[in-house]
């Protein structure tokens, strides 16, 4: 076996094991490389397509797709005949029924069906109680989502004048302006949902805004709900009323304001 040196002349020669093992390494390392780029490249196109912001886009359509066809096979409407499931009782009913309002919202499930089901379920105080976390719970949701997955694909469409102003008002106004959303009730819940989260507004200011705005109409419809079996009831009466007087309000300023902006 040769030595790593020649005690003779000093030259330096390599012994046949180190030959071998030097060999095998410069032939398999340049055969690896070009193997290993195109798989990290092609992992790489896949990563920034997959979170490109039409992807996360298409994503949110799908997963709000999914969950208004789930609703639509499970009916929630039902509460209002069948009552919550005999192994539900309680504080735990009340904490079951929000985190079910919630979701029932996200998937665009109508809130006054769910506030009348929280009424005459509940009653009058647990009702709004679990009404009002259910309506705050689906509020933030709903934001989260849109925040993550569509904000990015949707601004750069916010591109006329009404699109911009809308966008103006909740980013540097935010509190104030979804506060009114939630008090006026011809703007739809899951609307403002999403158009708060593609502007740029915080989501304290937006799930403040919505518990409070949502209280006078969300406890005219528990109280209604709570009192549907006594028709005549002053409660019933002046809840009916609390849902009425608003609505058509609403529906007169929303007929003059059409009316404006086409004479203009």
């Amino acid at each position: 076996m040769l030595d790593a040196t020649n005690r003779s002349g000093g030259t330096a020669t390599a012994s046949p094991r180190a030959s071998a093992a030097q060999l095998t390494t410069a032939v398999l390392a340049p055969a690896a490389t070009p193997a290993a780029a195109p798989a990290a490249g092609v992992a790489a196109r896949c990563a920034r397509v997959l979170l490109s912001p039409w992807s996360r886009l298409s994503l949110l359509v799908v997963l709000l797709a999914a969950a208004a066809s789930a609703m639509l096979l499970l009916e929630p409407q039902k509460l209002l005949t069948d009552g919550l499931p005999s192994q539900l009782g309680g504080a735990a009913a009340v904490v079951a029924y929000a985190v079910a309002y919630g979701v029932c919202t996200v998937a665009f499930v109508p809130r006054p069906i769910l506030n009348l089901a929280a009424g005459a379920l509940f009653g009058s105080q647990l009702g709004l109680g679990a009404a009002l976390g259910g309506t705050v719970l689906g509020a933030g949701l709903a934001f989260c989502l849109g925040r993550a997955l569509g904000q990015d694909a949707l601004r750069p469409l916010l591109r006329g004048r009404w699109l911009k102003a809308a966008d103006h008002q909740l980013s540097r106004h935010g509190f104030r302006s979804m506060l009114a959303a939630r008090l006026f009730p011809g703007v739809p819940f899951a609307a403002s949902n999403y158009c708060a989260a593609v502007s740029r507004m915080g989501l304290l200011p937006f799930l403040l805004a919505t518990g409070l705005g949502s209280i006078p109409n969300t406890a005219a419809y528990v109280v209604a709900g709570a009192r549907a079996s006594t028709p005549t009831s002053p409660a019933f009466l002046i809840a009916l009323a609390c849902i009425t007087v608003p609505g058509l309000v609403g529906g007169v300023v929303a007929w003059r304001k059409r009316h404006q902006l086409r004479a203009r």
